[in-house]
This record gives C-alpha cells, sequence and structure tokens, in this order.
C-alpha cells in the first residue's frame, strides 16, 4: 500500500521513525509533512493528506501534530476524509473496522514511539467489516454531502 503521512513542527522525530517503521512493513511513505521543528501550521499538513487520500494518490493517511486533534480535525474538513485521533490500537482497530477511517491521527505528545507503531500497524492491518456498518458510514457521508 501507499501510505501518506503529514505533520506539523511537533512531531518531526516521531514522523520519521514512523516513516521508516511504515516501510520496514513493506508499505511505500509518500511524506506530506514538514521535515523541520519551525513553527507552521497544522491545517496545511492535514489537508495535504487528506485530498491525497481522497484523490486515490495514496490508500491511507497518518497525520502527527502535538495531540493529533488540531491536523485530524483539518483532514476531515476535506470532503470524503473520514480521520479518527488513536491513542491506543484498540481504537484503531474500530475506527478502522467498523467507520472505514482512511487516516489515522496521534500526538507525539500524547503517545510515545512504540504505541505510536502498534497503532499504524493495527491500523493498516485492519479491514473495513462493512455490513451494517456501511449503512452507517454511508449516513456520515450523506450528512457530509448535505453540509457542503
Amino acid at each position: 500500500m501507499k501510505i501518506g503521512i503529514g505533520n506539523d513542527h511537533a512531531a518531526v522525530a516521531m514522523k520519521n521513525e514512523i516513516m521508516e517503521y511504515v516501510s520496514e512493513l513493506g508499505h511505500e511513505v509518500v511524506n506530506f509533512g514538514t521535515d523541520t521543528t519551525d513553527s507552521c501550521d497544522y491545517p496545511e499538513y492535514g489537508e495535504k493528506v487528506g485530498r491525497a487520500v481522497v484523490n486515490k494518490d495514496v490508500d491511507f493517511g497518518i497525520l502527527i501534530c502535538g495531540t493529533g486533534v488540531g491536523i485530524s480535525l483539518s483532514a476531515n474538513k476535506v470532503h470524503g476524509v473520514r480521520a479518527a485521533v488513536c491513542s491506543e490500537p484498540v481504537t484503531a482497530r474500530l475506527v478502522r473496522a467498523h467507520n472505514n477511517a482512511n487516516i489515522i491521527a496521534f500526538g507525539e505528545r500524547i503517545v510515545g514511539i512504540e504505541m505510536a507503531k502498534s497503532i499504524v500497524k493495527t491500523f493498516l492491518e485492519t479491514e473495513f467489516e462493512g455490513g451494517r456498518h456501511q449503512r452507517r458510514v454511508d449516513l456520515m457521508m450523506e450528512i457530509e454531502g448535505k453540509n457542503r
């Protein structure tokens, strides 16, 4: 799979480790984030990854900022994105299996690197279950469509 990753200045170190880890898992990684710790604006990177996912330039996205919240909120402004903040692997599995999330986010200030790796691995290995969950995803997307 091709995975897009984005980050702000608060998450450069973790982004670099996660990029290496995702490559070790056998995936191609596209870096949409900053590579410097100079202050920058996370919405820019959330949007870049969000657009790459909905345009199918990448299969899934990973976003990292201080908490994961701001950058995920920014990505969710892109029509078709379902980004979820995850602080542990159970949530990562459920947002993928039940909500068909196409982007995960977490915070460098919130989770350690080993937890972040576990979140990423779980998310990438989980399939969307469909069934009753598809109806709910369709309802979410219908709401999004009404509010464009």
